[in-house]
């Protein structure tokens, strides 16, 4: 049986090598990338569990690490794998969008942010400070919160802006349970920035709220106030 199941796994990985993933369903992935932490098993009908117990083969990698574990057959190893790939895609991705150009546009902001949220599974509020010219200065993750809701101090924000000596700034925050549209505690906190910024002389440029894929500006929205 053992050598089935390591001639099996090495025609999948000279497939992948070959062909690429797409001729991959998505199971044969799962099936593939769980090779490296479950040795001489066949990792099938667990990659099929995986899928059917979490419902899509992206809710798996957006699974927290206590939840995966709770399914037959995931242990640690398996675990830290799968919670791995968000985390390589996220920086990958950021990476790729580190070309020096300047935000000052709302399709490039919501293109660096993005990736920042893949695989987050709880609301995070980042602040990023802007020169004269709108180059990033800092993008700092300040708050953390839950599913569907993150505090935001205003006295925090107010300290790190006087810190990196920032022009303007932008805020974005994800809804990872949502729709990319703002909240009325968004727009409460987005206004209460603004009056306290201005008092600084320090313009709010927008404020990015990201699901997924998708994002809004609430500038674009005309929320801005």
């Amino acid at each position: 049986m053992q050598d089935l199941h390591h001639e099996h796994r090495q025609r999948m990985k000279k497939r992948f090598i070959k062909e690429g993933y797409h001729n991959f369903a998505q199971h044969e992935l799962l099936e593939l990338l769980l090779y490296y932490a479950i040795p001489q098993k066949d990792t099938n009908g667990l990659a099929h569990q995986l899928i059917r117990h979490f419902g899509s083969f992206s809710n798996v990698f957006d699974a927290s690490f206590e939840e995966l574990k709770k399914v037959k057959g995931i242990g640690d190893h398996s675990a830290i794998l799968i919670k791995l790939i968000p985390a390589l895609s996220s920086v990958y991705l950021e990476d790729m969008n580190q070309d020096g150009l300047p935000l000052d546009t709302t399709e490039k902001t919501g293109k660096y942010m993005i990736p920042k949220f893949v695989g987050v599974t709880n609301e995070q509020f980042y602040l990023l400070c802007l020169d004269t010219n709108c180059r990033l200065l800092a993008c700092e993750l300040l708050f953390e919160g839950t599913i569907n809701a993150v505090p935001v101090n205003i006295r925090k924000i107010v300290e790190m802006v006087v810190r990196y000596n920032a022009a303007s700034i932008i805020l974005a925050h994800n809804h990872p349970q949502g729709f990319a549209l703002p909240s009325s505690d968004d727009l409460n906190t987005t206004l209460s920035v603004k009056k306290a910024l201005s008092a600084m002389n320090i313009q709010l440029v927008d404020h990015i709220i990201v699901a997924k894929n998708d994002f809004v500006s609430l500038k674009d929205s005309g929320l801005l106030g």
